[in-house]
Protein backbone atom coordinates (compact mmCIF):
# COMPACT_ATOMS: atom_id res chain seq x y z
CA UNK A 1 0.00 0.00 0.00
CA UNK A 2 1.30 3.53 -0.83
CA UNK A 3 2.35 5.20 2.38
CA UNK A 4 0.28 7.79 3.18
CA UNK A 5 0.88 11.61 1.73
CA UNK A 6 1.90 13.03 5.21
CA UNK A 7 4.88 10.24 5.07
CA UNK A 8 6.10 10.70 1.79
CA UNK A 9 6.31 14.65 2.44
CA UNK A 10 8.21 13.73 5.60
CA UNK A 11 11.02 11.18 3.62
CA UNK A 12 11.30 14.12 1.41
CA UNK A 13 11.69 16.82 3.53
CA UNK A 14 14.54 14.84 5.57
CA UNK A 15 16.14 13.90 2.14
CA UNK A 16 16.06 18.14 0.71
CA UNK A 17 17.48 19.17 4.42
CA UNK A 18 20.83 16.87 3.59
CA UNK A 19 21.13 17.29 -0.32
CA UNK A 20 20.33 21.03 -0.21
CA UNK A 21 20.48 22.30 3.43
CA UNK A 22 20.23 26.31 3.38
CA UNK A 23 20.12 26.58 -0.46
CA UNK A 24 21.82 25.00 -3.73
CA UNK A 25 24.92 27.08 -4.31
CA UNK A 26 25.55 25.99 -8.07
CA UNK A 27 21.72 26.42 -9.10
CA UNK A 28 21.75 30.15 -7.74
CA UNK A 29 24.35 30.64 -10.89
CA UNK A 30 21.55 29.29 -13.40
CA UNK A 31 19.61 32.21 -15.27
CA UNK A 32 15.98 31.89 -14.90
CA UNK A 33 13.91 30.71 -17.59
CA UNK A 34 11.39 27.75 -18.28
CA UNK A 35 12.65 24.53 -19.63
CA UNK A 36 12.11 21.42 -20.50
CA UNK A 37 13.30 18.32 -19.27
CA UNK A 38 13.18 14.37 -19.17
CA UNK A 39 13.87 11.65 -16.68
CA UNK A 40 15.22 8.43 -18.48
CA UNK A 41 15.50 4.87 -17.42
CA UNK A 42 19.11 3.86 -18.39
CA UNK A 43 18.16 0.34 -18.22
CA UNK A 44 14.93 -2.54 -18.14
CA UNK A 45 13.57 -1.82 -14.82
CA UNK A 46 10.19 -1.80 -12.51
CA UNK A 47 9.34 1.54 -12.22
CA UNK A 48 8.51 2.54 -8.36
CA UNK A 49 8.37 5.61 -6.37
CA UNK A 50 6.73 8.39 -8.79
CA UNK A 51 5.12 9.69 -5.54
CA UNK A 52 8.59 10.64 -3.53
CA UNK A 53 9.65 12.09 -6.92
CA UNK A 54 6.93 14.21 -7.64
CA UNK A 55 6.97 15.24 -4.06
CA UNK A 56 10.53 16.38 -4.09
CA UNK A 57 9.62 18.75 -7.30
CA UNK A 58 6.41 20.08 -5.27
CA UNK A 59 8.37 21.15 -2.13
CA UNK A 60 11.62 22.55 -4.45
CA UNK A 61 9.16 25.00 -6.69
CA UNK A 62 5.02 24.12 -6.91
CA UNK A 63 5.24 25.17 -10.49
CA UNK A 64 7.36 22.82 -12.01
CA UNK A 65 5.18 20.52 -14.23
CA UNK A 66 5.58 17.35 -14.27
CA UNK A 67 4.03 14.56 -16.81
CA UNK A 68 4.46 10.65 -15.77
CA UNK A 69 4.95 8.59 -19.15
CA UNK A 70 4.38 5.30 -17.00
CA UNK A 71 3.10 4.23 -13.52
CA UNK A 72 4.70 2.51 -10.52
CA UNK A 73 4.98 -1.53 -11.43
CA UNK A 74 5.25 -1.06 -15.15
CA UNK A 75 8.31 -2.23 -16.58
CA UNK A 76 10.91 0.42 -18.11
CA UNK A 77 12.74 -0.43 -21.53
CA UNK A 78 16.73 1.06 -21.79
CA UNK A 79 16.59 4.47 -22.93
CA UNK A 80 12.86 4.93 -21.89
CA UNK A 81 11.30 8.84 -21.17
CA UNK A 82 9.52 7.74 -17.56
CA UNK A 83 9.03 11.73 -17.35
CA UNK A 84 8.65 14.99 -19.26
CA UNK A 85 9.37 17.96 -17.08
CA UNK A 86 8.80 22.00 -17.29
CA UNK A 87 9.92 24.17 -15.18
CA UNK A 88 12.09 26.57 -13.92
CA UNK A 89 15.71 25.25 -14.61
CA UNK A 90 17.36 26.33 -11.48
CA UNK A 91 14.26 24.41 -9.31
CA UNK A 92 14.88 21.58 -11.76
CA UNK A 93 18.42 21.24 -11.12
CA UNK A 94 18.06 21.56 -7.07
CA UNK A 95 15.53 18.57 -7.27
CA UNK A 96 17.26 16.32 -9.82
CA UNK A 97 19.41 14.22 -7.37
CA UNK A 98 16.93 13.98 -4.77
CA UNK A 99 14.36 12.58 -6.83
CA UNK A 100 16.27 10.35 -8.29
CA UNK A 101 18.11 8.82 -5.59
CA UNK A 102 14.42 7.79 -4.33
CA UNK A 103 13.56 6.30 -7.94
CA UNK A 104 16.21 4.66 -8.24
CA UNK A 105 16.24 2.64 -4.75
CA UNK A 106 12.54 1.95 -4.69
CA UNK A 107 13.29 0.73 -8.47
CA UNK A 108 16.05 -1.29 -7.37
CA UNK A 109 13.93 -2.89 -5.04
CA UNK A 110 10.81 -3.33 -7.21
CA UNK A 111 13.26 -5.10 -9.83
CA UNK A 112 14.83 -7.48 -7.49
CA UNK A 113 11.66 -8.42 -6.20
CA UNK A 114 10.05 -9.25 -9.54
CA UNK A 115 13.25 -11.30 -10.26
CA UNK A 116 12.51 -13.03 -7.35
CA UNK A 117 8.32 -13.54 -8.06
CA UNK A 118 8.99 -14.11 -11.95
CA UNK A 119 11.12 -17.17 -10.62
CA UNK A 120 8.72 -18.89 -8.62
CA UNK A 121 5.84 -18.06 -11.08
CA UNK A 122 2.63 -20.75 -11.28
CA UNK A 123 3.25 -22.04 -7.79
CA UNK A 124 1.70 -20.22 -5.74
CA UNK A 125 3.89 -19.03 -3.44
CA UNK A 126 4.57 -15.79 -2.18
CA UNK A 127 7.84 -13.67 -2.13
CA UNK A 128 7.63 -11.58 1.23
CA UNK A 129 9.93 -9.01 2.18
CA UNK A 130 11.77 -8.76 5.83
CA UNK A 131 12.97 -5.71 8.09
CA UNK A 132 16.04 -5.59 6.63
CA UNK A 133 15.33 -2.07 5.58
CA UNK A 134 16.73 1.34 5.01
CA UNK A 135 16.89 2.90 7.67
CA UNK A 136 14.13 5.94 7.55
CA UNK A 137 12.83 4.33 4.09
CA UNK A 138 11.03 1.04 5.55
CA UNK A 139 7.54 2.01 4.41
CA UNK A 140 8.67 2.83 1.01
CA UNK A 141 10.91 0.27 0.40
CA UNK A 142 7.73 -2.07 1.54
CA UNK A 143 5.75 -0.26 -1.31
CA UNK A 144 8.21 -0.70 -3.65
CA UNK A 145 8.61 -5.01 -2.57
CA UNK A 146 4.70 -4.12 -3.52
CA UNK A 147 4.66 -2.92 -7.09
CA UNK A 148 7.51 -6.19 -7.77
CA UNK A 149 4.76 -7.76 -7.46
CA UNK A 150 6.06 -9.26 -3.85
CA UNK A 151 3.93 -8.78 -0.60
CA UNK A 152 5.15 -7.48 2.17
CA UNK A 153 5.58 -9.35 5.85
CA UNK A 154 5.35 -7.28 8.98
CA UNK A 155 6.47 -3.44 9.00
CA UNK A 156 8.01 -3.52 12.49
CA UNK A 157 8.17 -4.99 15.78
CA UNK A 158 4.48 -3.13 16.79
CA UNK A 159 2.00 -5.34 13.91
CA UNK A 160 2.99 -8.83 14.62
CA UNK A 161 4.36 -11.37 17.10
CA UNK A 162 7.51 -13.45 15.73
CA UNK A 163 8.81 -15.33 17.92
CA UNK A 164 12.48 -15.89 17.74
CA UNK A 165 14.57 -18.17 19.54
CA UNK A 166 16.09 -15.86 21.95
CA UNK A 167 12.47 -15.35 23.09
CA UNK A 168 11.87 -19.25 23.33
CA UNK A 169 15.06 -19.16 25.61
CA UNK A 170 13.94 -16.42 27.93
CA UNK A 171 10.47 -17.91 27.78
CA UNK A 172 11.54 -21.32 28.64
CA UNK A 173 10.13 -23.51 25.96
CA UNK A 174 8.33 -23.00 22.70
CA UNK A 175 4.87 -24.29 24.65
CA UNK A 176 5.20 -21.49 27.25
CA UNK A 177 6.20 -18.57 24.67
CA UNK A 178 3.16 -19.58 22.35
CA UNK A 179 0.82 -19.82 24.95
CA UNK A 180 1.56 -16.48 26.48
CA UNK A 181 1.28 -14.94 23.12
CA UNK A 182 -1.77 -16.67 22.75
CA UNK A 183 -3.21 -15.38 25.70
CA UNK A 184 -1.63 -11.99 25.43
CA UNK A 185 -2.52 -11.00 21.80
CA UNK A 186 -6.13 -12.35 20.57
CA UNK A 187 -6.29 -10.17 17.17
CA UNK A 188 -2.56 -9.61 16.40
CA UNK A 189 -0.70 -12.28 13.68
CA UNK A 190 1.78 -14.75 15.99
CA UNK A 191 4.78 -16.50 14.11
CA UNK A 192 7.13 -18.83 15.36
CA UNK A 193 10.56 -19.50 13.85
CA UNK A 194 11.89 -23.02 14.34
CA UNK A 195 15.59 -24.49 13.54
CA UNK A 196 14.74 -28.27 13.17
CA UNK A 197 11.81 -30.36 12.58
CA UNK A 198 11.41 -31.22 15.98
CA UNK A 199 10.84 -27.94 17.27
CA UNK A 200 8.51 -27.56 14.29
CA UNK A 201 6.97 -30.70 16.12
CA UNK A 202 6.57 -28.75 19.25
CA UNK A 203 5.15 -25.64 17.65
CA UNK A 204 2.47 -27.80 15.75
CA UNK A 205 1.71 -29.34 19.14
CA UNK A 206 1.59 -26.16 21.25
CA UNK A 207 -0.95 -24.53 18.51
CA UNK A 208 1.30 -22.84 16.23
CA UNK A 209 -1.39 -21.21 12.74
CA UNK A 210 2.23 -19.90 11.22
CA UNK A 211 6.09 -20.59 11.38
CA UNK A 212 9.25 -19.66 10.56
CA UNK A 213 11.76 -22.78 9.41
CA UNK A 214 14.77 -21.07 9.44
CA UNK A 215 17.74 -22.12 7.09
CA UNK A 216 16.57 -25.10 6.28
CA UNK A 217 17.52 -27.11 3.41
CA UNK A 218 15.85 -28.81 0.87
CA UNK A 219 15.01 -32.20 2.40
CA UNK A 220 14.41 -30.37 5.14
CA UNK A 221 11.94 -27.95 3.93
CA UNK A 222 9.93 -31.41 2.11
CA UNK A 223 9.76 -33.21 5.29
CA UNK A 224 8.42 -29.85 7.31
CA UNK A 225 5.15 -29.86 4.83
CA UNK A 226 5.00 -33.47 4.41
CA UNK A 227 4.96 -33.30 8.91
CA UNK A 228 2.43 -29.78 8.60
CA UNK A 229 0.06 -31.58 7.05
CA UNK A 230 -1.24 -28.70 6.09
CA UNK A 231 -1.84 -27.40 9.87
CA UNK A 232 -0.14 -23.95 9.58
CA UNK A 233 1.32 -21.60 7.09
CA UNK A 234 5.32 -22.65 6.70
CA UNK A 235 7.38 -19.70 5.57
CA UNK A 236 11.24 -20.42 4.53
CA UNK A 237 13.88 -18.27 5.14
CA UNK A 238 17.35 -17.89 5.20
CA UNK A 239 19.73 -18.51 2.41
CA UNK A 240 17.35 -17.87 -0.63
CA UNK A 241 18.85 -17.04 -3.90
CA UNK A 242 17.91 -16.66 -7.85
CA UNK A 243 19.43 -20.28 -7.77
CA UNK A 244 17.55 -22.15 -5.03
CA UNK A 245 14.38 -19.95 -4.88
CA UNK A 246 12.43 -22.35 -7.25
CA UNK A 247 13.42 -25.05 -5.87
CA UNK A 248 12.57 -23.62 -2.50
CA UNK A 249 8.92 -23.20 -3.70
CA UNK A 250 9.04 -26.52 -5.14
CA UNK A 251 8.92 -28.27 -1.57
CA UNK A 252 5.46 -26.80 -0.84
CA UNK A 253 6.33 -24.05 1.58
CA UNK A 254 3.34 -21.45 1.33
CA UNK A 255 5.72 -18.14 2.07
CA UNK A 256 9.74 -17.37 1.10
CA UNK A 257 11.26 -14.32 2.73
CA UNK A 258 14.04 -13.04 1.61
CA UNK A 259 16.14 -10.52 3.56
CA UNK A 260 18.00 -8.88 0.00
CA UNK A 261 14.64 -7.58 -1.90
CA UNK A 262 15.36 -4.12 0.39
CA UNK A 263 19.01 -4.44 2.36
CA UNK A 264 21.04 -5.71 -0.94
CA UNK A 265 19.32 -2.82 -3.37
CA UNK A 266 21.27 -2.26 -6.46
CA UNK A 267 19.69 0.97 -8.06
CA UNK A 268 18.38 1.60 -11.05
CA UNK A 269 20.46 3.63 -13.74
CA UNK A 270 18.30 7.39 -14.26
CA UNK A 271 19.56 10.28 -16.28
CA UNK A 272 17.36 13.66 -15.90
CA UNK A 273 18.34 15.43 -19.49
CA UNK A 274 17.61 19.09 -20.63
CA UNK A 275 15.67 19.17 -23.85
Amino acid sequence: MLPSAEQIAADVRLALREDVGNGDLTAALVPSGIVRAAIVSRQQAVLSGLAWASEVFAQVDENVELGWCLSDGEQMAENQVVCEIRGEAASILTAERTALNFLQTLSGTATITAKYVAAVAGSGVNILDTRKTIPGLRLAQKYAVTCGGGMNHRIGLHDMVLIKENHIAAAGSISAVLKKASARYEDVPVEIEVESLEELEQALTAGARRVLLDNFDLEQLARAVKLNGGRARLEASGGVSFETVAEIAATGVDDISIGVLTKDVSAVDFSLLFS
